[in-house]
């Protein structure tokens, strides 16, 4: 009975984030959320994987923030972790990710980086003055646009079924 219901519980909540991603096509751009999802094929090639005929895509994938809306992870401390700085994400639901390719792109946001100075002592024992870039924060400001590239392998005859979502 547990089992069933659990299952019940991750179906519904599984169904519930494919609800709001919806079908993007090649050369096409799509409005999320005030963001201007772009996604373009620009380069397809058969090839044979394991026996079997596949088409391979070279996709490129953009949003640019066309909201006055501004998004930002500001970090407290060194070293912090931070895991969600996706924008959206694109998912080919027919990619198989063969050949260690690619079934979804996701458009993580900008890092800004703080040079910080640190002083100590090298091999010889003199005193030098180092510098370290470390990650201040995440940053997708108003009008910035941010791109990504991936692979994705599909059946033969296939072309890429790619829905977007928004995480944010």
């Amino acid at each position: 009975m547990k089992n069933s219901i659990l299952l019940l519980v991750f179906t519904f909540l599984s169904l519930g984030n494919f609800a709001k991603a919806q079908k993007i096509s090649d050369g096409e751009t799509a409005d999320v959320n005030g963001m201007k999802v772009s996604f373009n094929i620009t380069n397809k090639e058969s090839i044979q994987v394991g026996g079997k005929n596949f088409d391979r895509y070279k996709v490129s994938a953009s949003v640019k923030n066309a909201s006055d809306k501004s998004y930002n992870i500001r970090l407290t401390s060194y070293p912090q972790i931070v895991l969600e700085t996706g924008i959206v994400e694109l998912d080919c639901v027919n990619a198989t990710g063969a050949k260690l390719t690619s079934k979804k792109i996701q458009l993580k946001m900008k890092t800004q980086l703080i040079n910080v100075s640190y002083s100590a002592y090298d091999k010889s024992g003199k005193m030098v003055t180092n510098i370290l870039p470390v990650i201040g924060s995440y940053y997708f400001d108003a009008g910035d646009t941010i791109n990504d590239n991936a692979i994705f392998i599909v059946p033969q005859g296939e072309k890429p079924e790619v829905t977007i979502r928004s995480l944010r």
